[in-house]
C-alpha cells in the first residue's frame, strides 16, 4: 500500500498508527502541506479534497478521509480491532469519543481553517482559536471515556485512543494547558510505549523537519 502523508498531519498520524497496529506494510509518500503540494494538479487528480491522508490499496484503489480509511483497515484486517465487535453499545461509545476529535475539533483546526482565521485577524487569534477548540474537545473526551481501564475504553488501544494521541500531539505543539486531564496524559504515555504508536509519531517520519 502507499500512504500519502504529512508528518505533522494528525489525520495521517491516525492512519499510520492503525497500519502499524495491524501489521500492514506500506510505503510512506510525503506531501508537504506547508509548501502547498496538496494543491498540485497531480495530487488533486488523486485526492480532490486537497489534503492528507490518501491511501492507495493493493489493487490501486484510492481511499481518502482518515476515518473512512480506518474503517476500511478495520474490516480488511479485523485483529486487533479498532472498534469493539459484538457489543453495539460499547462500539457506539468508542466511536463517539473518537468523533470528538475527528468531527468536532479537527475540522475547525485544520490548516485551511486556521489560515482563514489568521487572515481575518492575526496569528495570536489563530492560536487562541485552536487552543480553545482543543480544550473543549479534551474536556468532552475526558467525560466520555472509562475511568478504570489502561486505555480509553479497555485493555488495548482502539479507535478512540488513536484519535486522542494524534490530537494530543497538536496540543503539545500549540502549548495547550493539559493539567486538568491527567488521565488523558496517562493514556498517551501507555500508547506511545507501544511500537505501533512510536513508529507512527510525527518526529519519526522520513519527511520530518
Amino acid at each position: 500500500m502507499r500512504l500519502y502523508t504529512y508528518w505533522r498531519s494528525t489525520t495521517s498520524y491516525r492512519v499510520r498508527i492503525a497500519l502499524n497496529l495491524k501489521g500492514i506494510a506500506y510505503e510512506s509518500i510525503p506531501v508537504d502541506l506547508v509548501k502547498g503540494e496538496q494543491a498540485s494538479s497531480d495530487y488533486v487528480a488523486l485526492n480532490p479534497i486537497k489534503g492528507v491522508p490518501t491511501l492507495v490499496t493493493y489493487d490501486g484503489t484510492v481511499l481518502t478521509q482518515s476515518m473512512a480509511i480506518l474503517d476500511y483497515l478495520d474490516h480488511l484486517v479485523p485483529e486487533p480491532a479498532l472498534l469493539p465487535q459484538g457489543d453495539l453499545t460499547r462500539r457506539a461509545h468508542v466511536l463517539a469519543a473518537a468523533m470528538v476529535f475527528a468531527a468536532d475539533v479537527h475540522p475547525v483546526n485544520n490548516l485551511k481553517v486556521v489560515k482563514k482565521v489568521k487572515s481575518l485577524s492575526d496569528d495570536a487569534s489563530g492560536l487562541a482559536w485552536m487552543q480553545d477548540w482543543m480544550r473543549q474537545g479534551f474536556a468532552a473526551y475526558d467525560a466520555l471515556i472509562a475511568r478504570d481501564t489502561p486505555f480509553s475504553f479497555g485493555e488495548t488501544p482502539d479507535l478512540a485512543d488513536i484519535c486522542l494521541v494524534a490530537q494530543l500531539y497538536n496540543a503539545h505543539r500549540w502549548s495547550v494547558d493539559l493539567t486538568d486531564y491527567p488521565r488523558l496524559l496517562e493514556i498517551e504515555t501507555r500508547c506511545l510505549a507501544l511500537p505501533a504508536f512510536q513508529a507512527a509519531r510525527p518526529e519519526n517520519q522520513n519527511d520530518a523537519t
